[in-house]
């Protein structure tokens, strides 16, 4: 009997199980020794009848190896694919290839981006080369940013706040119980907290060697944090100044003093002179509070615009002046340096309508009694920026808010 070759040399029948991405699925047999892209074609004609009309379908689409995740090389059989039977082939097309740019479109952009691009120093001074040099009045800049409602009104509160201390400090004085509220009003403020150094922070600098007054120094330079602190320390490790005293602190008061100031009025005034020492104890206490309430410049300020080269002196008052804030400081010093520190400590007219609103206020009226107002007013004046920390105040927040919509309320008619 006669047997054709190929048959006799014929290669192992696969099953193969085929997938697509849109979720067909068929069983396709081969002779182990079919080549890919026959395979493919055949896969082809499965799920998509006719496309082989083009020839570009077949180089378009890929198999690939669901076990291994290989994509299969068309020259190769799928016996040198090692393509075991029932094995998961997944048929996908390929992704079109990402087209280059025209020479003309890379061109185009570019030139976009050359006139969309900011100019440099050099053409700025040769296109304004021919304009005439004229100098910025920083008098009349600083009078319109006070035309702002809102900075107009923080100009107008620091002169009601002190002629509201006057008025309120002569309400207090016919207190009977006024000196005892100020000496507890007194003795809280010795623990300020801004005097106080986070101990938790200051242990851990310690710790790691730092010695305990650049450790403190460090701190309130940094706003107590730990990680600012030790890296100015590090910094300024160096550095001659480092253990100087910071710009602006105020010397502490002698104990003695503090203690003896304490023992008479512990001690009480006589009875025959008991209104005349209660008023002058009043206002010695009156005097301490203020003290102890007086401006404390941001120390990383003064030392920034003393590196200027301003005087610390006019440093502390350009700070003063403009509320801590630094870049507003540069600009009074640099300009005509108004309003000056003495305009700061005059009041409002008491004879204007807005006082005299604020005065019929009956919350304001009743506020006034209280010795906590005259702190806050007293803390305000110094340090606008704790102006937020009395705003929310339960016993100080309402006479704050009166004040403020009798303002504006007078300043739209």
């Amino acid at each position: 009997m006669f047997v054709q070759e190929e048959k006799i040399f014929a290669g192992k029948v696969l099953r193969l199980h085929v997938c697509t991405m849109e979720g067909a699925e068929w069983l396709e047999e081969v002779p182990e020794d079919t080549t890919v892209e026959k395979l493919k074609e055949r896969c082809l004609k499965h799920c998509l009848p006719g496309s082989l009309e083009d020839p570009k379908t077949v180089t378009h689409h890929k198999l690939i190896h669901a076990t291994s995740e290989k994509v299969l090389t068309d020259a190769k059989t799928v016996l040198e694919e090692n393509i075991q039977d029932r094995d998961v082939l997944l048929l996908v097309k390929k992704r079109a290839p990402t087209l280059l740019p025209k020479m003309s479109d890379v061109v185009a952009e570019e030139k976009r981006k050359q006139e969309q691009k900011a100019p440099d120093k050099d053409a700025i001074l040769k296109a304004t080369a021919n304009l005439p040099a004229r100098s910025a009045d920083r008098s009349v800049t600083h009078h319109n940013m006070r035309d702002f409602p809102f900075l107009q009104f923080q100009t107008e509160l620091r002169k009601i706040l002190v002629s509201l201390i006057e008025v309120a400090q002569k309400l207090l004085a016919l207190n009977p119980d006024a000196v005892e509220l100020f000496k507890k009003a007194n003795a809280m403020l010795d623990e300020d907290e801004e005097d106080r150094v986070d101990e938790i922070a200051l242990r851990q600098l310690t710790e790691m060697g730092f010695p305990e007054s650049r450790a403190v120094k460090a701190l309130r330079l940094n706003h107590m944090s730990v990680t600012q602190a030790m890296e100015w320390l590090i910094e300024h490790a160096d550095d001659p100044s480092v253990d100087a005293p910071l710009p602006g602190s105020a010397p502490a008061e002698a104990p003695a003093e503090g203690a003896a100031s304490s023992a008479e009025a512990a001690a009480g005034p006589s009875s025959e002179e008991g209104g005349e020492e209660a008023k002058d104890e009043l206002t010695e206490i009156f005097k301490k509070i203020r003290r102890k309430r007086e401006f404390r410049p941001d120390p990383r300020a003064v030392i920034a615009l003393m590196e200027m080269g301003f005087d610390e002196k006019e440093v502390v008052d350009a700070l003063r002046v403009n509320n801590n804030q630094q870049n507003a400081a540069c600009e009074w010093l640099l300009g005509d340096r108004k309003p000056s520190p003495e305009d700061l400590d005059k009041g409002i007219d008491t004879n204007s309508p807005l006082f005299q609103a604020i005065l019929e206020n009956p919350v304001v009226q009743l506020g006034l009694t209280n010795p906590k107002t005259l702190l806050a007013f007293e803390d305000m004046l110094e340090n606008p920026l704790n102006s937020t920390q009395w705003m929310n105040d339960p016993e100080t927040g309402p006479v704050m808010l009166q004040i403020s919509r009798i303002f504006q309320t007078l300043n739209r008619t």
